[in-house]
């Protein structure tokens, strides 16, 4: 992936974050180990670019494709990071399309977002393309796999052509942007901060690095 181009926020570029997770309890009295620095492991947006944030809770944005391998081999890891976020924290995911052959898969999650399904279904698309190999490229592709998944037809068609599933696509499209994303999985923070795995040097570390920013940040 490419490097972040962002400018680095003024106070920001030398700052180090101490090493710490969520499921730490307390701050010892000793000298952390940089865990993160602004510029280097991270950015800092010049611009804010929350996407639904939810009052007291700082949100944390994750950036992908099912079209991506290495979204498709960093869901595990991921999945098992979200079991123990703490409440503060409100997590979405962003389905990104660098194209238009993209656009489908980013209607997909919407329109199982939008009908409930999204969390039984994630690793599954994934598999599909991926394992698989199916071509889901196209609506009529998409909705004869959703069909065969046991979901029904007319539900999920009425899901995938609504008003509602465009807008989220559209508002994506705009987050993205503001993001100047190039490269996925990526991940955001309180509106505020990026990080992907080139930037950390892995995406495990970059989780890492995610929920310190997520602990110091100011709730929205």
């Amino acid at each position: 992936m490419k490097r972040r181009q962002f400018t680095i926020a003024a106070a920001s570029s030398t700052a180090a974050l101490g090493a710490g997770l969520f499921t730490l309890t307390s701050i010892k009295s000793v000298a952390q180990p940089v865990l993160g620095k602004a510029g280097t492991d991270y950015m800092v947006l010049d611009k804010a670019a929350p996407y639904e944030p939810v009052v007291g809770k700082v949100e944390v944005v994750e950036f992908f494709g099912y079209w991506c391998p290495h979204c498709n081999a960093f869901e595990p890891e991921l999945e098992n990071w979200l079991k123990r976020l703490p409440s503060n924290v409100s997590f979405k995911r962003v389905p990104v399309a660098f194209n238009q052959v993209h656009e489908p898969l980013q209607k997909l999650y919407y329109a199982l977002e939008s009908i409930g399904r999204v969390d039984d279904m994630q690793r599954k698309v994934f598999t599909a393309i991926h394992a698989e190999k199916i071509n889901l490229n196209t609506q009529d592709a998409i909705v004869a796999w959703a069909v065969k998944q046991g979901i029904d037809q007319k539900k999920f068609v009425d899901a995938y052509t609504s008003f509602s599933v465009n807008t989220k696509v559209a508002k994506a499209k705009q987050l993205v942007n503001a993001y100047k994303i190039d490269g996925v999985p990526s991940l955001g923070v309180a509106g505020k901060y990026y990080v992907d795995g080139t930037l950390a040097k892995g995406m495990t570390r970059a989780l890492q690095i995610t929920e310190q920013l997520a602990k110091d940040a100011k709730p929205a």
